[in-house]
């Protein structure tokens, strides 16, 4: 199954394209909390806690939550080790497929984390409903691969930093989350990450 292409294309300053968006939904703007709370569903609730707390370890967790609710690529007996090679696998041939559409590693140059979420979330709500038009799957699981690989090499496209006094300020990599709570282990050197709610500061 191919990806589907309307033919007109959308550039980024960093010379990445996409497919057009105009007239397919601002998936990004949706309230995802709100959304997360009616489905009772969790990949959404952990790809809002990544737009809200900026923490990419929430769209990794979204992505295994997906592979093992997902009986094609993770059945009944399956590891998730076995989950994600399948998927790894799937997800391949996505990147032979948008190589084929916008050249290989156009999505290398720099797309905004925001355009990933609202496609992510889209193709997540088209995979759910059943929509069969497009390999809904595994474009979800490619926009959040994507995203997550933006935010960990091009933290400037990503859209969801905390800027403060004009500069953007990167979060604690000395963070480790306990439901919605972060706790946040720092040295006198990480400056950076100032909540003074829930970051507790050690030494040892």
């Amino acid at each position: 199954m191919e990806i589907k292409d309307s033919g007109t294309r959308r550039e980024f300053d960093t010379g990445a394209v996409r497919d057009i968006q105009e007239g397919k939904g601002r998936c990004d703007l949706l309230p995802l909390d709100v959304v997360s709370d009616l489905a009772h569903n969790k990949v959404l609730h952990y790809i809002h806690a990544f737009t809200f707390h900026n923490d990419v370890l929430r769209l990794e967790m979204a992505l295994k939550e997906f592979i093992v609710n997902y009986t094609d690529w993770c059945p009944d007996g399956y590891y998730l080790s076995q989950g994600v090679t399948t998927m790894l696998l799937e997800v391949s041939k996505h990147f032979e497929e948008g190589a084929k559409k916008y050249g290989e590693y156009n999505w290398q140059k720099g797309i905004p984390t925001r355009c990933y979420i609202d496609s992510a979330v889209r193709h997540y709500l088209k995979w759910l409903r059943g929509d069969e038009d497009e390999p809904h799957d595994r474009a979800f699981v490619w926009n959040i691969m994507c995203c997550i690989w933006t935010c960990k090499h091009k933290p400037e496209l990503n859209d969801y930093l905390v800027v403060q006094n004009d500069e953007i300020k990167s979060p604690c990599p000395n963070r480790i989350w306990f439901g919605d709570y972060a706790l946040h282990y720092c040295d006198k050197d990480h400056d950076i990450c100032e909540d003074e709610k829930n970051c507790k500061y050690r030494s040892e």
